[in-house]
């Protein structure tokens, strides 16, 4: 089986950066979806149904940017975004979340907005974020070099190698200016199979000009198989 990804999408400002960071991880063997958090029902059917109709119609809308207008489409009802979403992941067996960065966000940079940012916090579900415009790069070049960060216990280097295998590309010991993906491992501490972020990762994620993915404590995602626990 396929890892599967959930592209949190809404249609509003850098939401096709997250599409984009999808679909490179599509093309590295992964299987994405898209998910649209509704934040309460309608007072009457008619309003409802008009409601979930116009979500569809964003959400292929997406599923058009992602370049597979069959790709599964969720329309999830929830008062909280990161909870709605990761009820889905849970539900559905998704591995990973993909987020863009917060509407302020400069070009070229990353920002964890709140959904994002609460499931950074004892999530269980690996969590990735796009920068701002980074369809435009991934478009010029892809993914070619990745680094892993972590203490090397965790499954940060086991997936930043499966990734490099699925497209083509290298893993690299030290970020730089060059890097294309950063692989965060949870700190050592953490709970195994939940998310909690050192303070020097959380600062590099801060400063980041590249996409970032962050792995539950023991999680190795292996493209094109589904995700292993330690």
């Amino acid at each position: 089986m396929s890892i599967k990804i959930i592209v949190s999408y809404d249609g509003t400002a850098n939401e096709d950066d997250a599409i984009a960071l999808g679909r490179m991880f599509g093309r590295a063997g992964a299987q994405p979806e898209l998910a649209y958090v509704r934040h309460a029902r309608e007072a009457t059917s008619e309003r409802e149904t008009s409601a979930q109709q116009e979500a569809q119609r964003l959400l292929a809308r997406g599923t058009e940017l992602l370049g597979d207008p069959h790709a599964q489409r969720h329309v999830v009802t929830d008062r909280s975004t990161p909870e709605g979403l990761a009820a889905l992941a849970e539900h559905e067996g998704a591995e990973m979340i993909v987020f863009c960065s917060d509407s302020h966000t400069a070009k070229g940079h990353v920002a964890v907005g709140n959904s994002a940012e609460r499931l950074l916090e004892g999530g269980r579900t690996a969590i990735a974020i796009a920068p701002v415009d980074v369809a435009e790069k991934l478009g010029r070049g892809g993914i070619r070099t990745i680094v892993a960060v972590g203490d090397g216990e965790g499954g940060a280097r086991e997936t930043a190698a499966s990734l490099a295998d699925a497209l083509g590309g290298t893993v690299a010991p030290v970020a730089n200016d060059r890097t294309d993906l950063l692989v965060f491992d949870s700190r050592g501490d953490a709970e195994a199979g939940r998310i909690s972020l050192s303070a020097s990762a959380s600062h590099l994620i801060e400063i980041a000009t590249c996409p970032v993915l962050v792995l539950p404590r023991g999680v190795r995602l292996r493209f094109g198989q589904a995700a292993v626990t330690a």
